[in-house]
């Protein structure tokens, strides 16, 4: 077990699932060492370790690039996927009971991905981001197929203090007959945002409403942003 692994272990969850269902996301203090958040920054100069490089602009979804990394997975990133989605399951299936929905999520990451793969997603979907100044990413979701778990993950690799200015994460949220909220969390260095990947229940005057989430990153006005992005569906 990795320093990671035994830190998620550890963390609040009943907190964080408190904060998750109130506020539409949750923050988890740094799980890695500055060390180990520059060892991943390393690997996005190596194209071994992706199955795909995105330009952003040249999709229009912003200005920046990102690579989806292949099997196998980095250790370190493998291990913290795993252990994240032990206990966000019990969170994804509250939210799946909130929105009248029958599906669940089985107990283990092994356990989904073979449901995944009978769907015909097999591809691995975490994902090392870059944007430079004056790079940003526009408000969207990370759907790769009919499977999709309900909750992702982001962690800011790189340090606000002293790496760039700019950058806040953004989710908006569009419920039936309201107008769009939206919200601008500043990550510190090393935390990790959870956030609903598509959807997520809100209170209504006559029961439970879907809301229909996306989320993206502000302009960087100066410096380097790197984020390491966790999506525990896998992609067709």
């Amino acid at each position: 077990m990795t320093s990671a692994t035994s830190k998620i272990s550890t963390l609040d969850w009943a907190a964080i699932a408190k904060a998750f269902d109130q506020d539409g996301y949750a923050l988890l203090p740094p799980l890695l060492t500055p060390a180990e958040r520059a060892g991943i920054i390393a690997l996005e100069t190596e194209d071994a370790h992706f199955r795909t490089r995105i330009n952003m602009a040249r999709h229009r979804f912003g200005e920046g690039r990102y690579g989806y990394f292949d099997d196998p997975i980095p250790p370190l990133v493998a291990e913290m996927r795993e252990a994240l989605y032990t206990h966000l399951v019990p969170i994804a299936n509250d939210a799946a009971t909130k929105l009248g929905k029958d599906e669940r999520y089985p107990a283990t990451l092994g356990e989904y991905h073979a449901l995944c793969a009978a769907a015909g997603q097999s591809r691995p979907t975490p994902l090392l981001l870059q944007y430079e100044a004056g790079g940003y990413n526009r408000l969207h979701q990370d759907i790769y197929g009919d499977m999709a778990f309900p909750i992702q993950a982001a962690m800011l690799l790189s340090d606000p203090a002293s790496d760039f200015t700019g950058g806040e994460f953004l989710l908006a949220e569009g419920a039936p007959r309201q107008q769009i909220r939206a919200e601008a969390i500043a990550l510190k260095a090393g935390e990790t945002i959870l956030f609903p990947c598509a959807e997520r229940p809100i209170p209504g005057a006559r029961g439970m409403l879907r809301a229909r989430m996306r989320h993206g990153v502000s302009r960087i006005r100066s410096g380097e942003r790197y984020t390491l992005g966790i999506i525990f569906h896998n992609a067709a």
